[in-house]
């Protein structure tokens, strides 16, 4: 008999609004991830993490804190190896992308479920199937399961600073330059796209393009917040990150390898090479309203806006496809040498006014 369908990893809760975080524990009992009296194993960072701590503590009497200090995979082992020694319902990742992350990895290690409850919108690795962290090597992804809840508070959202949410819209936006690429991947290599994923990975994107809110308003964060989740779920649904990274994602690779101390933000390097990939495959307008978009969140959309030359960037550019062994971009497509890099940049600069 033929399957008829499919089942999709995605988180069993998905709680994006104001206050949320106050519910924490109600919402664990009532979907049995955890009692109300359970055992939780909390990483949070000792910072915004430490405050929210006391904030929860009253809610989650049994659960045990682990102060996690840093996004590496050194962290990541030995948080796993701390929570090893107790008994737990789940583990927590209370932060930002280093502390889920390193959570993500841990509750795998152990073999526990994995409760992400964010403290800012700066990408989309919180709901992912992937766990960033440094090493020896640099920078290395590992496979992990999906969380199995999703928390955000938008009131906490808004707390953070600016800057995170406006690399958080930088990320959502690529996801449109990445679906692009793998388009053009299966017209000219033949790689299969998957459909639903693509599907996810584009609305996504285009809800937060077309937001006319701003990183102030209630509205907008819901959206980008959502945005986030649905990118995350994609990534799982297609089995990798190809849903949300194309040569967008290249360029930003590109720029932490070869600049590490000058590396701005992944969102606002994402945002800048999905505008810069766009004007390469010939899609202008989209470019340009990509731009202005980008403009108005106050995101940058020129090297030299994060603190690189046009020397630096086509440079970057040259070795972005050496980042993705394998991963068809337009930039593999279109093969640019050092001088068509400068010259395409160069129409890019004249066409948005820069």
């Amino acid at each position: 008999m033929p399957v008829l369908t499919r089942l999709i990893p995605s988180p069993v809760v998905v709680d994006i609004r104001a206050g949320a975080i106050d519910d924490l524990a109600t919402v664990l009992a009532d979907q049995r991830i955890s009692s109300s009296t359970g055992r939780l194993a909390i990483a949070i960072s000792g910072g915004s993490g430490a405050v929210l701590r006391k904030r929860l503590e009253p809610q989650l009497p049994r659960a045990e804190w682990f102060e996690v200090g840093g996004g590496t995979l050194d962290d990541a082992i030995k948080l796993a190896d701390a929570i090893k020694k107790g008994r737990y319902d789940a583990v927590v990742g209370l932060g930002g992308g280093k502390i889920i992350d390193c959570a993500k990895f841990a509750a795998a290690r152990v073999g526990l479920p994995l409760v992400a409850v964010a403290t800012n919108l700066s990408h989309d690795g919180l709901c992912s199937p992937v766990a960033t962290l440094d090493n020896d090597a640099g920078r290395g992804s590992y496979g992990v399961p999906n969380p199995i809840a999703v928390v955000i508070d938008l009131d906490i959202i808004r707390e953070a600073p600016v800057r995170f949410v406006r690399s958080g819209i930088g990320d959502a936006l690529s996801n449109i330059s990445a679906i692009a690429d793998w388009e053009l991947a299966a017209r000219e290599r033949g790689e299969d796209i998957d459909g639903l994923a693509a599907a996810m990975a584009r609305q996504a994107g285009e809800a937060v393009l077309r937001h006319p809110g701003g990183v102030g308003d209630d509205a907008f964060l819901q959206v980008l917040a959502e945005g986030l989740v649905l990118t995350g779920i994609a990534m799982s649904v297609s089995g990798d990150s190809r849903p949300a990274s194309g040569a967008c994602h290249e360029i930003n690779h590109a720029f932490d390898l070869l600049f590490p101390k000058r590396a701005a933000s992944h969102g606002e390097q994402c945002g800048l090479g999905a505008a810069f990939a766009m004007f390469l495959r010939g899609a202008c307008e989209e470019s340009l309203y990509m731009v202005e978009v980008l403009r108005r969140h106050g995101l940058p959309v020129t090297p030299e806006e994060i603190g690189f030359t046009v020397d630096e960037f086509v440079q970057v550019v040259e070795f972005a496809p050496q980042t993705r062994p394998g991963r068809y971009t337009i930039l593999e497509h279109l093969n640019l040498s050092t001088d068509q890099i400068r010259d395409a940049y160069a129409d890019y600069a004249k066409a948005i006014g820069s």
